[in-house]
């Protein structure tokens, strides 16, 4: 489902169709081009120096409040013109979190909905998964249950009885089957874009290639958080207008690598898991 040529990053009525049904989309056209993305990454090591003793990639979380480095990349015009076709003409970004897997990493992510963990409301928000790396099958990469954010708010609760991640453990006993899931393919410089409350997840890295990719999380002007719960939460208005005022203004960053002075607040501590 190819975008137009005029407005490559411009989603087709086909696409958005695609997504309400399916809860994602693959097959888009590039934000970055190789030679852009060698650049970012290779500028990736100042962000991780910043990383503290115990820390891990996984900790980088709303650093685009404080580095230019990637608030540029949340703002990609390309980028939004995509979110744009799915959340409307007004819209904020309020977290990114790299998720990267390094070589013969066996870490996985277990089925999931991201909305389950979020203390929004309402359901309205996308996330972009940018590739720093080429991404598949052999190297971890992401995998869905098209159609699964039809379903609502699945409650979760943690498996203490298997390591796998192909069976989503609902807190009723019922498993979740995952045979129709789709494998996320994509080369370095390209995106995916996927539902709040689509069931994903992603298996170990056995390969010697680095998995890494940045998350990039969008809602409508119309979702409020709950401070309460995330206190910390900042909304940066992407495009529009903020017509609702839910929630606290971020101010953009000024120095191209920096680290927020507060801990994010993590799923177990949203009180879900």
């Amino acid at each position: 489902m190819p975008t137009t040529a005029l407005h490559p990053h411009r989603l087709t009525s086909a696409q958005q169709k695609f997504y309400y049904e399916q809860g994602y989309l693959l097959g888009l056209p590039p934000i970055y081009t190789l030679a852009e993305m060698a650049a970012l990454n290779a500028e990736l090591p100042h962000l991780l120096a910043l990383l503290r003793p115990g820390e891990t990639t996984k900790d980088i979380r709303e650093w685009h409040e404080t580095s230019t480095y990637l608030y540029e990349i949340c703002m990609n015009p390309k980028i939004l013109d995509l979110v744009e076709g799915i959340l409307g003409p007004n819209f904020y970004c309020w977290a990114s979190n790299f998720f990267i897997k390094d070589p013969r990493s066996m870490s996985t992510v277990g089925w999931h909905q991201d909305s389950y963990y979020w203390p929004m409301a309402p359901n309205n928000s996308v996330t972009v998964w940018l590739a720093f790396d080429d991404v598949d099958e052999v190297n971890g990469g992401m995998k869905l249950i098209p159609g699964s954010h039809r379903g609502g708010i699945i409650k979760h609760r943690k498996s203490v009885e298997t390591s796998s991640v192909l069976t989503l453990e609902l807190a009723d006993g019922s498993d979740f089957k995952a045979d129709t899931a789709v494998q996320f393919r994509l080369q370095a410089g390209e995106c995916s874009l996927h539902d709040d409350r689509a069931i994903h997840g992603s298996q170990a890295n056995p390969s010697d290639r680095r998995r890494a990719g940045l998350t990039i999380r969008y809602s409508g002007t119309n979702v409020k958080n709950d401070l309460s719960v995330n206190p910390n939460f900042k909304a940066y208005l992407c495009r529009g207008v903020d017509e609702f005022r839910h929630n606290p203004v971020g101010t953009p960053p000024t120095q191209r690598y920096g680290r927020p002075n507060f801990k994010p607040v993590s799923n177990e501590e949203a009180g879900k898991v």
